[in-house]
């Protein structure tokens, strides 16, 4: 009822083989029911965003089985513990999208993690690309401080 996804939509995060990807995306954990990878696209001033991503796919919240708000909460919680730790960042901000109004445009089911810094515009800025190169040192930052529980 409330589903965009165009018909034969090609999942980013269910492809079966990662070399069809457009970017990379450096996993940093995976979990029994949920992965959480290096977004690829990073915000000026907020480097090192993470993607909390459920392996089923689910378009959007509406989608999601009430089951599965634990696994989502703890891997979302662990993501903040580890972006602190690796980047000694004093806050940090959560936000998923729902539909086109909500600025979705990834019509599978995700929670964007975000390091957050004193005065970091994030919400004024747009993102950009990252290269592989400095995905993979911070991915390794960050899974070198990943919770460990």
């Amino acid at each position: 009822m409330y589903n965009h996804e165009p018909a034969g939509y090609d999942c980013p995060f269910c492809r079966e083989d990662p070399a069809l990807a457009t970017r990379p995306m450096e996993v940093l954990h995976r979990y029994e029911r949920v992965t959480v990878r290096l977004n690829p696209k990073w915000w000026p001033n907020n480097p090192g965003a993470a993607l909390v991503v459920p392996h089923d796919h689910f378009e959007n919240v509406y989608d999601l089985p009430p089951e599965l708000g634990t696994p989502l909460q703890r891997a979302i919680r662990d993501t903040a513990l580890a972006l602190k730790t690796a980047f000694d960042c004093p806050g940090v901000s959560t936000r998923q999208h729902n539909e086109p109004a909500g600025n979705q445009d990834v019509w599978h089911y995700h929670v964007h993690v975000f390091p957050r810094f004193v005065d970091d515009r994030l919400y004024g800025s747009l993102g950009d690309w990252v290269d592989a190169d400095r995905m993979r040192r911070y991915a390794d930052r960050m899974r070198a401080a990943w919770p460990r529980s």
